[in-house]
């Protein structure tokens, strides 16, 4: 069962955390001469960054291997940790002030030129990279009225959305959909938009790269209950990442153990998917239901 996003960068820092805690019991050194050697007054320092209760910093990571001695190789693996704790979790927070389209430079930036395939399962919109330039206004209208945005830049940003879609005819790379089949019956916009928003995802299906699965809402969920949405990005270098988007910001994993709990949910839901015409039946029936 996939952890919360909250709980899984905590994981992430406690992990590091423990890390740098052993190092020091292995160099038989207190917390207190530790505090000493790295010129602070008390040892409190020293335990709350050992228990995840601060964050960790690339300064605190050398500091740790300088007192501890540690080699080189070290060193740089766990600097190279710290780096991903750090970039797990990026708040909207801190881009409060710029609209939509900066929002998503920030936090997606060129990142679909780059995978090499990606595992993408929703559970509240059809993906952006299948949306019509319609249905995708209305979507970004919702998230610019849910996120209180002054600045409506609401076409910049479906500009630079509809431009990724061109990623779906690049040579070599594989897009695999799988949607919960309430995605295709809840109306962000008006029928027709929506009926054409479900005939382009029809047409979709055909392009060499993707694929589309669809759970049944009739399906039996023991064991593989629905989960936050989120997608899992492979890249050229064999590097495995997934992400979680929140209302409140993008939760970015790299730890191999925490990629693999997604990507055995990935397997337990689509599972209970169906494929090919079942799927286009589920389809064609949320068309009828539009009315």
């Amino acid at each position: 069962m996939p952890a919360s996003p909250s709980s899984s960068a905590q994981a992430a820092r406690q992990r590091l955390a423990d890390q740098l805690r052993e190092m020091r019991r292995a160099a038989r050194i207190t917390g207190v001469e530790f505090a000493h050697r790295a010129g602070w007054q008390g040892s409190s320092q020293v335990s709350m960054i050992e228990r995840g209760r601060r964050t960790i910093t690339a300064d605190h990571v050398r500091l740790w291997c300088r007192v501890c001695a540690a080699p080189p190789a070290r060193e740089a693996e766990l600097l190279a940790e710290q780096a991903n704790v750090a970039s797990m979790w990026v708040s909207l927070r801190e881009h409060q002030d710029l609209g939509l389209n900066a929002r998503q430079q920030a936090t997606i930036g060129d990142l679909y030129s780059r995978i090499t395939s990606e595992l993408s399962y929703q559970t509240k919109v059809i993906p952006a990279l299948l949306q019509t330039e319609e249905y995708m206004t209305e979507v970004l209208r919702g998230v610019r009225r849910d996120r209180r945005l002054e600045l409506d830049d609401v076409a910049e940003a479906v500009a630079t959305r509809m431009a990724r879609q061109q990623n779906l005819h690049r040579p070599g790379v594989r897009f695999v959909f799988l949607l919960e089949e309430t995605v295709l019956r809840y109306l962000y916009c008006s029928p027709g938009v929506h009926r054409a928003q479900l005939g382009h995802l029809m047409e979709a299906m055909r392009l060499p790269a993707v694929s589309v699965a669809i759970i049944p809402m009739d399906a039996d969920r023991v064991g593989a209950r629905a989960r936050e949405s989120f997608d899992i990005d492979a890249f050229a270098d064999g590097g495995v990442k997934a992400y979680v988007e929140l209302l409140s910001g993008l939760l970015t994993l790299t730890h191999p153990d925490d990629v693999a709990i997604y990507r055995r949910a990935w397997d337990e839901l689509f599972a209970l998917a169906v494929v090919g015409d079942a799927a286009r039946a589920l389809i064609r029936a949320a068309v009828n239901a539009a009315g």
